[in-house]
């Protein structure tokens, strides 16, 4: 079959690989379609994989065409979307349920051959088979939209809470139409980008703007997000948390990214900062939420591309060109 491999930093290559075999709990899936993220980037420079070369891609969705000896729950055929994690169970974090935090933690994808190929496979237990009227490619979406529930799983967030969002890209118009759903009195984006702050208007924010600054909130903010990863907007948005407000870091910072905080104003304003990771127990429920159209993948999928054009696409990515590019193999 053919792939996307990152063969080492900096590299990428289009690449004809073994087509993959299903263990006995695994299923094979043919890839309508595979959405570009952050995480490819840090790939690409070197991080989160242990090994290269890889196949990336750990959003993905397509039809099922192979099933491993024992399973029973899917036939082929079937449409699936499928959550890229993939755990030890047997760690201490796993015995705890903090199976995102796994000692042992891999994804389909990052450590493993993923999506950015015509098949991928993945255990049985990774699979949602998709309804009716949901489309196949963009059931990809489902994957960044359950790390935005586990964003909000560890915000807890209450009604009324005026939030800042750092990014206009896929996650933080994400984490901008979770707020909606649950209950946020104001959500103020910011990002350098006018057209991405041109769709968060769309999407409903209460003031899209290129820097807090031009939003007038003199008691700060009650939740603060990172979507961007970018230390410098990690920085200021340490800054705009208000007294007993939370700071959550959601966007994939670089390994080397350093932002200093006060340990005083931390204890005497009593402001919490936190961070989400990945997916936990959210997966599903993202597929839920996406089928009764908490998003429209309209207002997110902004680039279709084929396969051959893996390397330009994630170039497309890097320098902040539209909102998510999705690859269809």
């Amino acid at each position: 079959m053919k792939a996307a491999v990152i063969t080492g930093v900096g590299s990428v290559e289009i690449a004809e690989v073994p087509d993959p075999t299903p263990g006995p709990r695994e299923v094979v899936v043919e890839v309508a379609a595979c959405g570009l993220c952050g995480t490819d980037l840090h790939i690409l420079q070197g991080e989160f994989a242990p090994t290269l070369p890889v196949v990336p891609g750990h959003e993905f969705a397509g039809r099922v065409v192979a099933l491993g000896s024992e399973v029973r729950e899917l036939r082929e055929g079937d449409r699936v979307a499928v959550d890229p994690s993939l755990y030890c169970h047997e760690c201490h974090y796993c015995r705890i349920g903090r199976n995102n935090l796994c000692e042992r933690w891999q994804a389909i994808g990052v450590t493993t051959s993923g999506g950015a190929a015509q098949y991928a496979k993945a255990p049985v237990a990774n699979c949602v088979r998709l309804p009716d009227h949901v489309r196949t490619e963009d059931a990809a979406l489902i994957e960044p939209l359950s790390c935005a529930v586990r964003g909000y799983d560890v915000l807890r967030s209450s009604l009324a809470s005026h939030l800042l969002i750092y990014g206009a890209g896929t996650m933080g118009l994400m984490m901008l139409q979770l707020a909606k759903r649950t209950g946020a009195a104001t959500i103020d984006v910011v990002d350098i980008n006018p057209e991405r702050l041109k769709t968060a208007t769309a999407l409903g924010c209460s003031t899209a703007v290129g820097s807090a600054d031009e939003v007038e909130r003199p008691y700060g903010w009650d939740v603060v997000i990172d979507a961007t990863g970018n230390e410098r907007a990690i920085q200021d948005g340490l800054g705009r948390v208000g007294k007993g407000g939370t700071f959550l870091q959601f966007g994939v910072s670089d390994y080397a990214a350093r932002a200093t905080i006060e340990p005083y104003r931390i204890y005497n304003q009593e402001i919490t900062i936190t961070g989400s990771m990945a997916v936990l127990h959210s997966y599903e429920r993202a597929a839920e939420l996406f089928a009764a159209g908490v998003i429209d993948p309209e207002d997110f999928i902004s680039d279709r591309l084929p396969l051959d054009d893996y390397a330009a696409a994630l170039e497309r990515f890097r320098a902040g060109q539209g909102r998510k590019i999705q690859i269809l193999p």
